[in-house]
């Protein structure tokens, strides 16, 4: 996957998608860049690029409003941001008003330089309950309270749901946007959901290899958790082969590293094979390197459901500091050494 590491807002512009009201209120000016402000949008970009549920995704074939004007805005046919963040915004603002359940929000679009090139970034932004204190004055005294905001934007510590960021397009590249789309709750889920990439951005997702790779890990975990349960010796074989297999290979061909890890065992071969590939999965698995270095930095241990050990990867693997022993009947032991120093938690 392309990761984004350097970002430059270059202009923003807000906009106000109430679906309690009958229009959009839109904005006429960009918004002023100030120390606060830059700060406030680069941490959310920033949160955005490092998601790990951001996907790649291309826009469909059929005309669409945001492809054209987005791309009219990325060639220079129509430089305005301006305009084509009050296009962005009424566009999604009649969306909304089909569907009660799509919360409602500020739009905020920015123009951005990236290390992967210029792109329009889309971040809507669900309003949060904040609270506020109220000053009133009360038989000649002073009285405070705390009221709600309902209409609060999500701080720099929070998470956003939905976001896009659109490229150039050009017909050779796997993908021309990446996309961010979270469903919040149920409501949503049912009757709202994927309304942000399939009606307004009008986009498919592209399977990307953090894709690839996050379902492989996952796809193997479960099976091993389903079907090793009462040999922690032969589980820890498994999950060891495979996290090597992820540092060492740069593609994971599903059948070949079957037949690896149960070459004595032709049913369980073919049922690890097998469910590996219902998730989704081609045969051969690309490997997303920098998501596996993020991932296996530490390794997580919930034991017999009783203990937790949290371990970075370079102490797991020294034998002066930590030990897995054998017993020979399908148990273990994890053995933590030579400590000098340890505190409660």
């Amino acid at each position: 996957m392309e990761y984004i590491n350097e970002i430059n807002i270059n202009e923003a512009v807000i906009h106000i998608l109430d679906s309690n009201g009958e229009e959009p209120i839109l904005n006429e000016y960009s918004l002023e860049l100030d120390e606060d402000i830059y700060f406030f949008l680069h941490k959310h970009l920033e949160k955005c690029f490092k998601d790990d549920e951001l996907k790649y995704g291309k826009f469909n074939p059929e005309r669409n409003i945001v492809k054209e004007v987005s791309q009219d805005y990325l060639t220079g046919v129509d430089n305005n941001l301006v305009n084509l963040s009050k296009e962005l915004a009424r566009q999604l603002f009649i969306i909304m008003k089909g569907n009660v359940n799509i919360p409602s929000g500020d739009l905020i679009i920015v123009s951005l330089t990236t290390d992967q090139g210029p792109m329009v970034g889309i971040l809507k932004m669900d309003y949060v309950k904040n609270f506020t204190h109220e000053v009133q004055f009360i038989d000649q005294k002073i009285g405070i309270g705390i009221v709600p905001q309902a209409a609060g934007l999500p701080g720099s510590g929070q998470r956003i749901q939905k976001a896009a960021f659109i490229k150039p397009i050009i017909e050779e590249d796997k993908y021309n946007l990446m996309i961010l789309d979270k469903q919040k709750g149920s409501k949503e889920d049912e009757f709202g959901a994927n309304y942000f990439i399939n009606t307004f951005l009008g986009a498919s997702i592209v399977t990307n290899e953090r894709d690839m790779t996050k379902t492989f890990v996952k796809a193997a975990e479960n099976w091993t958790r389903e079907n090793v349960t009462n040999d922690a010796g032969r589980a820890e074989e498994i999950r060891t082969a495979i996290k090597t297999k992820l540092k060492e290979e740069d593609s994971i061909n599903i059948d070949e590293f079957s037949a690896e890890l149960f070459n004595d065992h032709p049913q369980a071969k073919e049922e690890f094979s097998t469910y590996i590939k219902q998730q989704g999965l081609q045969e051969e698995v690309a490997v997303d390197k920098t998501w596996v270095e993020k991932k296996l930095k530490r390794v997580r241990l919930n034991i017999d459901k009783q203990i937790d050990l949290y371990i970075n990867e370079e102490t797991y693997h020294d034998p002066s500091k930590f030990e897995i022993q054998r017993n020979g009947d399908g148990t273990i032991n994890l053995i933590v050494k030579n400590v000098i120093n340890y505190i409660e938690k």
